[in-house]
């Protein structure tokens, strides 16, 4: 199992760690395009080897992508992080460029992989390479819902005073301050429904504290988190590295499920040693198609800015 992971930025360099400390990968590339970066990255961790216990075999490359050659799976994170006061949907401009060549770039030297898109506003990023290369949907993934879903059991935990590992719900819909939809209704604590250890107005807050969540941390680190997007990322390579048929949260590409058609959004999947291998129709409630509706709006609203 290869892995290529291009940006060596924060996000990019918490994946590398990640995915290698779970040592279910045989090497992870990591490529970024200022000279010496992705190298000096991957040395310091492959010291961390014998400390934490991997043999994943870290390699750090300066824009040659003949180095991510039949990779398995590559993880889009370049592009410009957001700042304070920053939507992800500002980032389309500049990060379209480059997804584009990247997405290129790596199918070019591994025309089977498999496709993980972070790059933000990553609904938008995920279309434009669903659009731009000959890859099948079933292997262009986005990465935001799992994320997303992260971050609202996190939120859950706190306000049940309880362990997260008790914790369970999804976020779906799209990766943006107004987009997602986490699916409160259906959150269990050990399979008990959140709703009867919390009040509708926890719950709502509980809510909106997690559609902002990454702007909250934005506004407190003065740039896009790590951690957990990192973390997310390698739940879903493993997930696909280990066919573990997990269901995940994330953007795909919709042709007729939840009446939607034309857009990657937000929805649960289950991830497989193909990518996506099967996507799952779950019963909503009206306020929720309602918000499904509204959010794929805004994100084709964002997609007609793309240049295709």
């Amino acid at each position: 199992m290869k892995v290529t992971v291009v940006g060596a930025g924060a996000v990019g360099a918490s994946c590398a760690e990640y995915i290698a400390i779970k040592d279910f990968a045989s090497e992870v590339v990591l490529l970024d395009i200022k000279e010496g970066y992705a190298e000096g990255k991957a040395m310091d961790l492959m010291q961390t080897a014998s400390l934490n216990g991997f043999d994943t075999k870290i390699t750090g490359v300066t824009n040659d992508y003949s180095k991510t050659a039949n990779s398995d799976v590559c993880v889009i994170t370049s592009g410009i992080p957001r700042k304070p006061g920053m939507t992800r949907e500002e980032l389309i401009g500049i990060n379209a460029g480059i997804v584009k060549t990247v997405s290129s770039n790596l199918i070019e030297h591994s025309p089977n992989t498999i496709m993980i898109v972070v790059s933000n506003p990553m609904d938008t990023m995920a279309y434009l390479v669903h659009k731009s290369t000959s890859l099948p949907k079933h292997k262009i993934i986005g990465m935001g819902g799992a994320l997303d879903s992260a971050r609202f059991k996190y939120r859950l935990a706190e306000a049940l005073e309880s362990p997260i590992s008790d914790v369970d719900g999804m976020v779906l819909g799209g990766h943006s301050d107004t987009g997602m939809i986490p699916l409160t209704r259906l959150a269990t604590r050990n399979g008990v429904p959140v709703s009867e250890f919390l009040s509708e107005d926890r719950l709502d807050a509980v809510k909106e504290d997690t559609k902002v969540g990454g702007a909250t941390l934005t506004k407190l680190l003065g740039t896009s988190a790590w951690y957990a997007p990192g973390a997310a990322v390698s739940a879903l390579v493993q997930a696909i590295a280990c066919d573990q048929k997990k269901m995940f949260p994330c953007s795909v590409m919709l042709e007729g499920e939840y009446g939607l058609n034309d857009i990657s959004l937000g929805v649960p999947v289950i991830l497989g040693k193909n990518g996506i291998e099967k996507i799952v129709n779950i019963e909503l409630n009206q306020a929720e198609k309602d918000n499904m509706i509204s959010s794929a709006e805004a994100v084709k609203k964002v997609n007609e800015l793309l240049e295709l």
